[in-house]
């Protein structure tokens, strides 16, 4: 539980502390609390109080027994009984809440306006009845006397709904562009619009006119303030018959007397911010008004701050509990907001207990935080050069330092040191490192050879001891202490070859694991040169990280066999271009063939045609032939096919084919003049 103390106002924060996670096991929850002294000292005043994801809205219902909240994601609604101290009921919704209503004292009629224009009704046994109106809306009102819903949105009109006719009724028309909020007053049933010009109308629901106008912005406009835009009206709320108070989107809250139409009480915020709610503390006469990032509480008459509260996380809603002093917060993160001031009231019937507990700790001694102000030493005061300010009324003297302004300290700091921001930075990340050096491993010598087979083993070992069923495991011999393996981590011919293809496809995983030890052990030798007496462990995953990872699936196991796979095809396409380029660089010297007897030499392009012809299919071939009239194909008689082949013949061949023919030629020539003679008669003188 945190206490912070302002203006001798202590508050108690109640919602922080760790959060244990919903899945944890009640032997997990109560080992951890154990273990962990932030968890064993934390108070869970409800039980599971938060959201999944941020709370948007939070109210009390009428009886004080309920506390209802909305937020996402999923759209939902929570619902917790302060008897039970735990979650009574949740109900997912369609669509964001924009905000909601109890209608009854406890939880069985709520109506949710949706930022989808729906209007949702829920009873208590779930979901009752949704319309829709025609804009969307931003706020809405009940007025009880008339059992009329008013709805003002991104519209001038503002609708009305009536629940005991179930229809709608003629809407009001205002003169404003849009409407942001509105609210009833109890007492004489006054209804109030704030719209974005930075007005304020009031209408009276009994004859449905206009009452009254208040122009907001230029009132909140200040000597002091600087506007760089038209105040719009982001928070309205009455107190009483006469007393209204408005916030504009500026960061002002404006206090009114309905009776004129002058402020009484202009309060700064000095954020800027826009107003997110307002409420009244009548028993002190105090005015609570928050912003995303502040609540302020300040005194109505005086306007003097009375106390101020600022979480962790921005703001979207607050809720005071009903004659207590508890306050309860809808923030941007999870966990919603519960803070007790004692100051403010006793705390609700549910949680007496707090009263108890509160002045238990107001016995014992509590550094008191200071929102404005930053206790400095003289130290401190002679290197920002500002000694010269003891005894001036910007420091304050208080135990042994003082006591200055946190805005002029800001301002000094960052012009003697404009780098503080990385210095601090520099510092954090130096804890960090020191915390991460506290967690690692003490380990002996690594042998000269195995050294990754060697770590492994130290893991496994330091494994089992941890282990919390070491006693009931039979205890083996150590590989590393036992003789009969002591040659494997001395001698190299045993070294693990590592890069060979049938390790990397045979134990894919196993490699995988291995490079994170690789990394261990470049670590561990660089740190073996810096520390020499000294000898850690180098940082990295813990074992059970590891063998997590290393109990991989099957899909998991084929996908780095794969991977394996395609990087060895890449190192040897790697190297088939390397041996490549090694032959196109070396110089070709020539080679001389030998030609067979009997065989004349043409060229070398008969070898490469016929072996461009042997690359060819069948069906190419046989074309080609029968091209080259080589081939014959004929039918025959029974319907099969019938090939004829001839023999190509050579040029020697056909040179003596040629040959041939040209000597048959001459010798018929010779017979036909041999014939021609025999036939002629002879005319001549006989021969003696």
């Amino acid at each position: 539980m945190q206490v912070s103390s302002l203006n001798e106002v202590k508050i108690y924060s109640l919602s922080c502390g760790k959060s244990l996670p919903e899945w944890l096991s009640d032997r997990k929850k109560r080992a951890l609390q154990k273990k962990d002294v932030n968890v064993r000292r934390r108070i869970e005043l409800i039980q599971d109080f938060e959201m999944p994801t941020v709370c948007t809205t939070i109210k009390v219902s009428k009886d004080g027994q309920y506390i209802l909240a909305t937020g996402t994601y999923k759209p939902r609604v929570r619902c917790y009984d302060t008897y039970q101290l735990s979650l009574k009921f949740e109900r997912c919704l369609d669509s964001e809440v924009v905000t909601f209503e109890t209608l009854s004292d406890d939880y069985s009629k709520v109506v949710f306006l949706h930022n989808d224009r729906y209007i949702e009704f829920h009873s208590q046994s779930g979901f009752y009845y949704k319309t829709r109106i025609p804009k969307f809306g931003r706020d809405f009102s009940y007025h009880y006397p008339s059992c009329d819903l008013y709805f003002v949105g991104a519209s001038s009109e503002v609708y009305r709904l009536n629940l005991e006719q179930g229809r709608f009724l003629n809407p009001l028309q205002t003169d404003a562009a849009e409407n942001n909020v509105c609210d009833v007053n109890s007492v004489h049933g006054l209804f109030a619009a704030g719209t974005i010009e930075g007005r304020v109308e009031c209408w009276d629901p009994r004859t449905r006119g206009r009452v009254g106008l208040l122009d907001c912005a230029l009132s909140s406009v200040t000597a002091d303030s600087e506007i760089n835009s038209l105040p719009t009206i982001s928070a309205l709320k009455f107190n009483g018959a006469l007393t209204m108070a408005v916030g504009t989107s500026t960061g002002q809250v404006l206090l009114y007397d309905l009776r004129s139409d002058k402020p009484l009480l202009v309060k700064d915020h000095q954020y800027g911010l826009p107003i997110k709610s307002v409420h009244f503390q009548d028993s002190l006469d105090l005015i609570l008004s928050a912003d995303s990032r502040i609540i302020k509480m300040w005194n109505k008459n005086s306007g003097k701050i009375f106390t101020s509260l600022e979480p962790e996380h921005d703001i979207n809603d607050v809720c005071l509990y009903p004659n207590s002093g508890m306050l309860l917060t809808a923030n941007e993160t999870p966990k919603m907001g519960i803070y007790y001031i004692p100051v403010l009231g006793p705390a609700p019937r549910w949680c007496s207990f707090l009263d108890n507990l509160t002045e238990e700790l107001e016995e014992n001694p509590e550094s008191t935080v200071y929102d404005d102000y930053k206790f400095v030493t003289k130290k401190d005061l002679e290197n920002l050069g500002l000694t010269h300010l003891i005894g001036s009324p910007f420091l304050r003297a208080y135990m042994h330092g003082f006591f200055m302004d946190i805005r002029l300290y800001h301002k000094v700091k960052l012009m003697v040191n404009p780098f503080a921001f990385e210095e601090y930075r520099k510092d954090k990340i130096r804890q960090k490192i020191e915390e991460t050096r506290a967690q690692r491993v003490q380990l002996k010598k690594l042998p000269k050879v195995n050294k990754e087979l060697a770590l492994k083993l130290i893991e496994e070992e330091e494994e089992k001891q941890k282990s919390t069923w070491k006693k009931k495991v039979k205890s083996l011999p150590n590989i590393l202490t036992d003789d009969r393996f002591k040659v494997m981590f001395e001698n190299p011919d045993f070294q693990v070859d590592e890069e060979s293809e049938e390790f990397r496809l045979l134990n894919p995983l196993v490699s995988k694991l291995c490079e994170k030890r690789k990394k261990k052990l470049r670590l561990f030798e660089q740190q073996e040169l810096h520390e020499k007496e000294e000898e850690e462990e180098p940082e990295g995953k813990p074992s059970d990280a590891e063998s997590s990872e290393s109990s991989d699936d099957e899909k998991a196991w084929v996908a780095e066999v794969r991977k394996q796979r395609r990087l060895l095809q890449q190192e040897e396409k790697v190297k088939r271009q390397e041996r490549l380029r090694e032959d196109r660089q070396t110089v070709l010297k020539p080679q001389f063939y030998e030609i067979k007897a009997g065989e004349e030499f043409r060229s070398f392009r008969d070898s490469a045609t016929k072996q461009k012809l042997m690359n060819k299919t069948l069906e190419d071939r046989l074309k080609l032939e029968a091209k080259n009239g080589t081939l014959s194909v004929s039918d025959t008689t029974v319907g099969s096919k019938q090939l004829t082949f001839t023999l190509k013949k050579s040029e020697q061949q056909k040179q003596q084919q040629e040959a041939e023919k040209l000597h048959r030629q001459e010798r018929k020539t010779l017979r036909r003049s041999a014939g021609h003679l025999r036939s002629r008669p002879w005319r001549g003188r006989p021969f003696h």
